[in-house]
């Protein structure tokens, strides 16, 4: 068995957060399209179009709408899925394992990066312990992200899906 991923201050971007719902509904969340979809990207942008191949190697591609309406399709491979436990995926591989290309653009900004993103669940007292940890190739990539305001847009696509599921899914 291979120990936890210990992130590198250098080079990750991290957050850990408990929320009060139940982890198999974060689950579905992060990993049926059409629970994935309304709060995938911090409000007013939007998750216009998602597909999902749950396992290694599957496809796991987004497209983000901004309030302007500019599109930004976003495409990767998965790496590792446990169920009800542990997301990884990548954008550095298409599905299949091909090899990808650097994005030339990230959102509004030409800031493209490759990266590898971990979404960890585990039962919490009071819900679910959700902890978000994205691994990049050097400190421009992770710098870039974190400019791009990482913890404040993963918090609040997380706040957004922690709603929808208080709403009832």
């Amino acid at each position: 068995m291979n120990p936890p991923y210990q992130p590198d201050a250098q080079l990750d971007l991290c957050f850990t957060r408990v929320v009060d719902v139940p982890r198999a509904l974060v689950w579905r969340a992060w990993t049926e399209p059409e629970l994935l979809m309304p709060w995938f990207c911090p409000a007013p942008w939007k998750t216009i179009d998602c597909e999902i191949d749950l396992r290694p190697g599957g496809i796991f591609r987004t497209t983000m709408q901004s309030p302007e309406g500019a599109e930004f399709p976003n495409m990767g491979c998965y790496l590792e899925v446990v169920p009800n436990e542990k997301l990884v995926w990548t954008n550095a591989l298409l599905p299949g394992y091909r090899p990808s290309y650097v994005p030339e653009k990230c959102g509004t900004d030409d800031t493209g990066f490759m990266f590898t993103a971990m979404i960890e669940l585990a039962d919490h007292g009071q819900g679910t312990r959700y902890t978000a940890t994205v691994i990049h190739a050097d400190e421009a990539g992770r710098n870039r992200h974190a400019a791009m305001g990482f913890e404040d847009g993963w918090g609040t696509a997380l706040d957004q899906l922690v709603a929808m599921i208080q709403r009832g899914v």
